[in-house]
């Protein structure tokens, strides 16, 4: 959209009393920059090739009419119009060797990259506002509804294949017969052998643990000799044929056969 001063500008004909002002702002500037990319581009011409003297001048004339309608200007308007009549001063006098500031040519350039820097950025701007928007223009597709599966199995067996599972099925509720393994255990019985023995020809006090058979080994048949041989011990020193003794407790106990004895 190129500037059309005399629409732009013939806003002061609206409400002007006292403080209230109508103001029409139809070019949508966003800054100064945008104002010249809007000159620039009524030159007709590509942007490498403008005229920055006649751009400066539109730029001027620009915020002249402007000020001349009482508006209030924003400060970077007038820094771009005081850098812009700085450049056409550079522009219009020759180049002084040995400066240290970058030549008009290089000032103009740099503007000229910075006027199609924005307008690139305006087009894809303009792109991007062009495509199909969600929800406007498009829709995304709607909440996928759920499918119901239905399992049908399908068994295909013989006669004979249907008799065998029945005749297992009916086997497999039958109670089955426990079988436990006999546990190897010295017995009392064979304590009381064991100790009649080895009593004969005890004289003196001996330990119990003495009287335990060579082959108690270890583990649970061990505890069950103890057991056993304890029990023994007890019952030959009720019958009076043996005498036991134990001096603390949890000592150990001394086994020795009965003086009554021969």
């Amino acid at each position: 959209m190129t500037p059309d001063f005399d629409d732009a500008f013939d806003a002061r004909d609206g409400i002007r009393d006292g403080e209230n002002q109508l103001i029409l702002d139809l070019e949508g500037y966003e800054g100064p920059i945008d104002v010249l990319l809007s000159l620039a581009r009524d030159q007709k011409v590509d942007l490498t090739k403008i005229s920055i003297l006649e751009l400066a001048d539109q730029y001027l004339e620009f915020v002249a009419r402007a000020r001349q309608l009482s508006l209030e200007l924003a400060a970077d308007y007038l820094v771009m119009a005081a850098w812009l009549a700085y450049l056409k001063s550079r522009l219009l006098l020759p180049d002084m060797e040995g400066e240290d500031e970058p030549t008009g040519a290089q000032l103009a350039a740099a503007l000229a990259f910075q006027l199609q820097r924005l307008e690139a950025m305006q087009k894809v701007g303009a792109t991007l506002l062009s495509r199909a928007r969600l929800g406007r223009e498009v829709f995304s597709r709607g909440a996928p509804e759920g499918l119901k599966i239905v399992h049908r199995p399908v068994i295909r067996v013989s006669l004979y294949d249907v008799l065998k599972a029945y005749a297992n099925l009916g086997g497999a509720g039958r109670a089955g017969m426990l079988r436990i393994p006999p546990a190897d255990l010295y017995s009392m019985d064979d304590a009381i052998k064991r100790l009649t023995g080895l009593l004969r020809h005890q004289i003196d006090w001996g330990t119990l643990s003495g009287f335990l058979p060579p082959d108690a080994g270890i583990g649970l048949r061990r505890r069950s000799a103890v057991a056993s041989m304890l029990a023994a011990s007890l019952e030959l020193v009720r019958a009076g044929r043996a005498e036991i003794r134990q001096d603390e407790s949890f000592g150990p106990v001394y086994l020795r056969r009965s003086s009554g004895e021969s």
